[in-house]
């Protein structure tokens, strides 16, 4: 599946429920779904009550949304869970919320996870002094993320040190003053406030 650049608000409207991918704006009357809350299409409003299979499909395709990543990236995480202990659909979501990119999200530096992507790609960020570039990247516990110091001078970054602190995430510090976050532990299925039934995308991978 290529990477999806069409207009965000579409992709909520079809999943009946707020993503969160346009940062501020998902919080306000300018919502997208507040205009038109129901599905895309001619047929839209009209639609046929859903099978057990499109249940499980569009729970997959929520969280795939949510997160912004390909099904080939979504798939990688079920397969890595599932040999894992434990259970695999949290342990699932606990990887992606791993992943650099969703750090940098949940630091409050990116307004949505879309640009939190871009920062890191454009090689703002650095790993306990390194500098990673890889938004995949999987954090460790008592790792400490940071903005390099030659970009915090960026407008979006100074900013930021004048704004309150991050995002309210129990496994994160985060420094405004040196824009910094330290992992005090990696995250658990109670810490991600997302109303996704990962049972359901369990359930559909193992047909």
């Amino acid at each position: 599946m290529a990477k999806y650049t069409g207009p965000v608000c579409r992709l909520c409207r079809r999943e009946g429920c707020k993503l969160f991918l346009k940062g501020d704006r998902c919080f306000s009357e300018k919502c997208g779904l507040n205009k038109h809350p129901n599905a895309p299409g001619m047929h839209g409003a009209g639609r046929k009550k859903p099978s057990p299979y499109s249940i499980q499909l569009r729970e997959k395709q929520k969280a795939k949304r949510i997160y912004g990543l390909t099904e080939k990236q979504f798939h990688k995480y079920y397969t890595m869970a599932e040999k894992m202990r434990g259970n695999t659909g949290e342990n699932m979501l606990i990887l992606i919320e791993r992943r650099l990119d969703n750090v940098i999200y949940r630091m409050g530096v990116g307004v949505s996870r879309a640009q939190a992507r871009q920062i890191v790609n454009h090689g703002h960020v650095t790993v306990n002094g390194k500098r990673v570039n890889i938004p995949s990247y999987l954090i460790k516990a008592d790792d400490v993320v940071a903005i390099k110091e030659s970009k915090q001078s960026n407008t979006l970054f100074t900013e930021l040190k004048e704004s309150k602190l991050g995002k309210g995430v129990a496994w994160l510090e985060f420094d405004n003053a040196q824009l910094s976050g330290k992992i005090v532990r990696l995250p658990v299925r109670d810490d991600i406030d997302m109303a996704i039934a990962e049972h359901m995308i369990v359930e559909l991978y193992s047909k």
